[in-house]
């Protein structure tokens, strides 16, 4: 109840004459104890109105403006620059922003706009700076610094893909949604057919190598995946993709391989010896070719058992070795034979006996 309740309740014990009828007693009693409701009641609503004027004096006060004190457009310009430069990203995009939005017509507005693009990517927000890249595209399209807008939206795409997690651990970047990459290289190849004397056309150029090698490979692992599970014509279309649209890359020999290995899983004998003997000519030393330039066969390793999969491939052996297609082919399909079949019973033609009971005894 407080110090100030017990003490007051000492004193009133101490003035409170000695009596000897017990009725006076019990009415001092009962006046103490109602005083003493009253305060323990009192106490939590003082509390409560403290904490109330606290709150609105907490949030009373006015937010202060960072920009007090800029006046002019140069002075917002340079503030933003120098936060750039000392690597206050998200400071400087603040300050950009409130540039462009209080002299939107100024002469450093289509500046900032550049450069916001640039603060952006390096704040890890590469969304915000393709849109920026692409703003500063449709309104400044003679701009001296258009190309470096296309440069930036490429490579906000190349290095979108890029997380914490592929700092510190090793990732296949051909195993990884190509979709980012298409754009990254799209933006690029946009960059050298407008501005091809452009800086930035050198590191563009070798982006976009680097981009094309990975979008190759990551149609080897498609075929990878639709060969391991027999989908054999998937898997050819994938491997023919790969070589007719990525010449030069050093996936283009593993896709002749799955070309070669789809063919002698279909039983395609002749183009499978066509597409060998284009692999052992331009490619003799690959792994799919044994010392004799024989084509080896690959393992495949499906429908893992649960055993293989617990002990993570340590107990229990679940490779197996599809056979390969037959060397001669049949000359019609299954279902060329049934309408060769239907055709010659019709050509034989059918008794009256046959037509009367509508075929129900043939």
């Amino acid at each position: 109840m407080g110090l100030r309740t017990t003490l007051w309740l000492n004193s009133v014990f101490l003035r409170a004459p000695t009596l000897n009828r017990s009725g006076n007693i019990e009415k001092y009693r009962e006046t103490i104890g109602q005083k003493v409701t009253a305060t323990a009641f009192r106490i939590p609503f003082i509390f409560t109105f403290a904490l109330f004027l606290g709150a609105c004096g907490w949030f009373g006060n006015e937010e202060r403006d960072e920009f007090e004190g800029l006046t002019t457009e140069e002075q917002f310009y340079r503030r933003a620059l120098e936060q750039l430069n000392s690597s206050n990203f998200q400071g400087s995009i603040a300050t950009y922003q409130a540039l462009e939005s209080r002299f939107p017509f100024g002469r450093f507005a289509a500046q900032a706009q550049i450069e916001i693009v640039y603060a952006y990517y390096r704040n890890g927000d590469s969304e915000a700076a393709r849109a920026a890249a692409d703003r500063f595209i449709r309104l400044h399209p003679e701009n001296e610094n258009i190309d470096y807008a296309y440069y930036m939206k490429g490579l906000s795409s190349f290095t979108d893909d890029r997380g914490l997690i592929n700092r510190f651990l090793p990732v296949d970047p051909t195993k990884r949604d190509p979709g980012r990459a298409r754009e990254s290289f799209s933006d690029f190849s946009q960059l050298l057919a407008i501005y091809p004397d452009s800086p930035y056309a050198a590191d563009a150029r070798a982006r976009m190598v680097f981009l094309r090698n990975n979008l190759a490979g990551y149609e080897i692992h498609v075929a990878n995946y639709y060969l391991e599970r027999r989908a054999y014509i998937a898997a050819l279309r994938r491997g023919q993709y790969v070589v007719e649209n990525f010449q030069g890359t050093p996936a283009v020999a593993d896709g002749v391989a799955i070309m070669v290995e789809c063919y002698l899983r279909l039983g395609l004998n002749d183009l499978a010896d066509t597409s060998l003997a284009l692999l052992r000519e331009n490619y003799p030393d690959h792994a799919s070719i044994d010392n004799d330039g024989e084509f080896i066969i690959r393992t495949e390793i499906t429908n893992p058992s649960l055993l293989y999969t617990v002990s993570f491939g340590l107990i229990g052996d679940n490779r197996v070795e599809p056979p390969l297609a037959p060397t001669q082919r049949p000359l019609n399909s299954g279902s060329q034979e049934i309408i060769n079949t239907q055709v010659r019973a019709e050509e034989e033609g059918r008794s009256w006996f046959s037509i009367l009971t509508l075929g129900i005894f043939d």
